[in-house]
């Protein structure tokens, strides 16, 4: 499949947006990168002051939608109840039934807006605490982490979510990225093939990892645990959640910019717990690929992108939500794409 919106080179571990390495675009604001990603060019200033107006315009959800979030079931994974959200968000779209390209752009610009408030609403309906309402004089990602925790983040922790919803962009024909094409191959509307892509990026697989490595960290607890329990998972032959990548043969370029981000989160926060168990881990990891399979294995993206939601406070059930918050951009712009030169995307089967 022909693509102009994203590239991966896996031996060398570098990964382009529209042509440019993430490591330049990591150093721009998410309204930017969004705006290249889903018109294919870097916005001019005043482009991007347009977008970024209609973005935090279009950050308010209505009361029927909060309605509906106020029955979900909270004791299931975060996603479940944002799946829910943009079900109703499409009933309710003004422009539900207009597939022109004019209309199309304004539901892709509502979806990339009304995420993090959606994730946002969710957290703070399943912990009990009073919905917080946009704050349009903040950016993209600070305005998520004052919606998701009430109180206006630091420039670290602003920059950190940034970089986070930047990172988790786009990354080519990823399992949620092709679900998500496929349904727009059949001519279907621009909110069911992100539900699609919703629903793919939940599996323990896929987005369901970056949760998992969550989970693994609040297990194992301290860097003084983390050769013990690499060491227990290779006795049964167990997977290490984090490690490897089905494109990547040498470091997934996202990993080591989170983990820089992780590393000054540590430092302003003064707790390099999360941290120092983080590269332990890492460190015992490739030792013992090395000494047991003549090979490394490196950190994926899911690993140090862990770290950095510990720091920030960010639930291991909200992480896949988080995850899809930064990854929408890159599923409209899929969705556009695909549309441009459609061909039903229906592969054949091998009999056996």
């Amino acid at each position: 499949m022909d693509t102009s919106i994203c590239s991966i080179d896996g031996m060398e571990g570098i990964l382009r947006y529209r042509g440019i390495e993430v490591e330049q675009l990591e150093q721009m604001p998410y309204d930017a990168v969004s705006y290249l990603l889903i018109y294919g060019k870097i916005p001019a200033p005043q482009e991007l002051e347009a977008y970024s107006r209609k973005l935090r315009e279009e950050r308010y959800i209505n009361r029927e939608i909060l309605n509906v979030l106020k029955v979900c079931n909270y004791g299931t994974e975060a996603l479940d109840s944002l799946r829910t959200a943009v079900c109703c968000s499409a009933h309710m779209d003004e422009e539900k039934d207009d597939s022109s390209m004019e209309a199309n752009m304004n539901k892709s610009i509502r979806l990339v807006a009304k995420f993090p408030t959606l994730v946002a609403a969710v957290h703070r309906y399943k912990t009990g605490k009073f919905l917080i309402a946009p704050d349009e004089k903040l950016s993209h990602g600070a305005n998520f982490l004052y919606m998701l925790r009430g109180t206006v983040p630091s420039a670290i922790e602003a920059e950190a979510i940034e970089k986070d919803f930047i990172l988790s962009a786009e990354h080519e024909l990823n399992p949620s990225t092709f679900s998500l094409r496929i349904t727009a191959s059949t001519m279907a509307d621009i909110y069911s093939a992100v539900i699609t892509g919703l629903c793919t990026l939940k599996g323990p697989l896929h987005g369901g990892a970056r949760k998992g490595v969550m989970d693994m960290l609040d297990e194992v607890a301290s860097h003084e645990n983390a050769e013990q329990y690499v060491l227990d998972k290779f006795s049964r032959k167990e997977k290490v959640m984090g490690f490897g990548h089905r494109v990547y043969k040498t470091c997934d370029p996202r990993a080591k910019l989170f983990k820089d981000i992780a590393k000054k989160l540590a430092d302003d926060h003064g707790d390099t717990q999360w941290y120092d168990l983080a590269e332990r881990l890492e460190q015992v990891m490739y030792r013992e690929f090395m000494q047991n399979k003549g090979r490394p294995i490196y950190p994926n993206v899911d690993f140090y992108s862990a770290v950095v939601y510990k720091y920030l406070e960010i639930p291991p059930e909200l992480a896949t939500s988080v995850f899809a918050a930064g990854r929408v951009s890159g599923w409209v712009s899929h969705y556009f794409e695909q549309y441009s030169h459609n061909r039903v995307i229906r592969p054949r089967a091998n009999y056996i």
